[in-house]
């Protein structure tokens, strides 16, 4: 596992991560008032292996000792923040915010993405949520520039944040990527002198993630040992996209679909 990806990697990272963009798009307008949340498991999935990819968080574990991970997308609701499983029979109803995670394997690399997408019709609450949330991870993705550094990208991000009140999860953030699921660094969406800060240099791929919630930014998992919720049991938002840092300007490896 290397910190810097070759022009080569890049370049299949880039095809991967339009493949992910495609199977997100699918999923996100699959998402329906009435749909299960494992339909919108399975269209995504289809998408990805008929690209000639393989979903990356199916089968995942992140210890020995985990249960891996059932599902191709990890679908999470309202409260749920992230890791929600994706192959319940639940059914969104109007109103509710969903996200959606996943990532690809593509020529053995791996890219990811999120983000995070309304029922029917939401409160404008909600719609403030998605739209800070989502306008957090563009700043981040702006700070991304080679000579800069870790903290620049959590500055922006928790900058754009924190004047709306809103609770930016402190335990979760975004990573490295490419030759695993996840890598170092650890990208948090806060600024903190307790973490290790570094440089962005040419090559790196990075996964952008600002996760935040309308209260508080404590959260607990579920008994299913995955799904990650606000504690407060107020809604939540989600977005992320993979970059490559690159001397002639930051590339995002998986643009968020247009709906």
């Amino acid at each position: 596992m290397a910190l810097i990806k070759t022009t080569e990697e890049i370049a299949i990272m880039r095809e991967g991560g339009a493949l992910l963009s495609r199977a997100m798009k699918a999923a996100a307008q699959a998402v329906q008032p009435g749909v299960l949340v494992s339909e919108v498991d399975a269209v995504a999935e289809k998408v990805i292996r008929e690209g000639g990819g393989e979903p990356s968080f199916k089968g995942y574990k992140s210890s020995p000792f985990d249960t891996p991970f059932p599902s191709t997308v990890c679908v999470s609701i309202n409260e749920e923040v992230v890791h929600g499983l994706g192959n319940r029979d639940r059914v969104f109803v109007s109103g509710d915010l969903v996200g959606l995670d996943m990532g690809c394997w593509y020529k053995e690399l791996c890219t990811d993405m999120a983000m995070t997408v309304p029922v029917g019709e939401i409160d404008d609450k909600g719609m403030k949520l998605l739209k800070v949330t989502r306008e957090a991870l563009v700043r981040g993705v702006e700070a991304v520039q080679v000579g800069k550094n870790i903290s620049d990208i959590s500055r922006a991000i928790e900058n754009s944040i924190t004047p709306y009140n809103y609770g930016i999860v402190r335990t979760l953030g975004g990573h490295g990527v490419g030759h695993e699921v996840h890598e170092q660094p650890f990208i948090p969406n806060f600024v903190s002198s307790e973490l290790k800060d570094m440089e962005l240099k040419h090559g790196m791929c990075l996964a952008l993630e600002p996760m935040v919630g309308l209260g508080e930014c404590l959260v607990e998992t579920a008994d299913d040992g995955w799904a990650i919720s606000m504690k407060d049991g107020k809604k939540s938002a989600h977005f992320e996209v993979t970059v490559a840092v690159l001397d002639q300007g930051t590339e995002i490896l998986t643009p968020l679909p247009e709906l």
